[in-house]
């Protein structure tokens, strides 16, 4: 260790206080992190490109410091959905702060990987106070039956008004105007279901009926609408 010779011709005053890290809440306990093992935890984080083209959902569950499990949902960007599956392999087995120096590819996930950090360093991920955390297996959890992300897609203009493309409950396909043209319900798809359907022998044809489903005053509508199309 090298001093400059300001220092080393000081006296040497003692250090009393020294009371070590405050102790933040991991997995149901109080935990004085001093070295990246020590940290336990599954958060999510969002991020976002520089052009804000694009932004990630990043969840991890990390355990002893080691990242087991990754969920990466993107938006926006086509670009991105490529980084995310190269994410996908380079993040489970690496320590929270190999991940925060890795190359992500995308500056999207890279920003949701620090914002990640953050809560995990800090104690305030989602299994702050819950007993052993979650299994490995609770970020996939997130998705639901059908294991697709929760995306919501609107788009309007002042002309024309709204367009509902995709809502939690899936694609939609058709959208219901009562006589002064108001939005009152919609029809939807659920594709999770739909392409389960499918890969066990239903026609595509009858899967695509039997996943159809509506929301709010549908079946009282003046006229449908495609959102697509019309």
């Amino acid at each position: 260790m090298i001093y400059s010779q300001k220092v080393e011709s000081m006296t040497c005053v003692a250090k009393e206080v020294n009371h070590g890290s405050a102790p933040i809440p991991e997995e149901g306990k109080w935990v004085q992190s001093k070295e990246i093992k020590d940290i336990s935890g599954l958060t999510h984080g969002v991020g976002w490109c520089a052009p804000q083209q694009g932004a990630c959902k990043l969840s991890l569950n990390v355990k002893d410091g080691v990242i087991q499990e990754a969920l990466i949902e993107t938006v926006g960007c086509s670009g991105m959905t490529h980084s995310a599956a190269m994410a996908s392999e380079i993040l489970p087995g690496k320590t929270i702060l190999e991940a925060l120096n890795t190359d992500l590819v995308c500056d999207a996930i890279n920003t949701a990987m620090r914002e990640l950090f953050l809560q995990i360093a800090y104690g305030r991920t989602q299994t702050a106070f819950s007993e052993g955390g979650l299994p490995i297996g609770a970020g996939l959890d997130d998705l639901g039956k059908g294991l697709r992300s929760q995306v919501g897609t609107m788009y309007g203009t002042l002309k024309k008004g709204p367009r509902y493309l995709e809502l939690a409950e899936g694609y939609v396909t058709r959208i219901a105007l009562d006589k002064e043209d108001r939005i009152i319900g919609y029809e939807f798809v659920n594709l999770g279901k739909m392409m389960e359907m499918v890969k066990k022998g239903t026609a595509a044809q009858d899967a695509l009926e039997k996943a159809k489903g509506s929301y709010g005053r549908f079946a009282e509508a003046a006229r449908y609408v495609d959102p697509r199309e019309e």
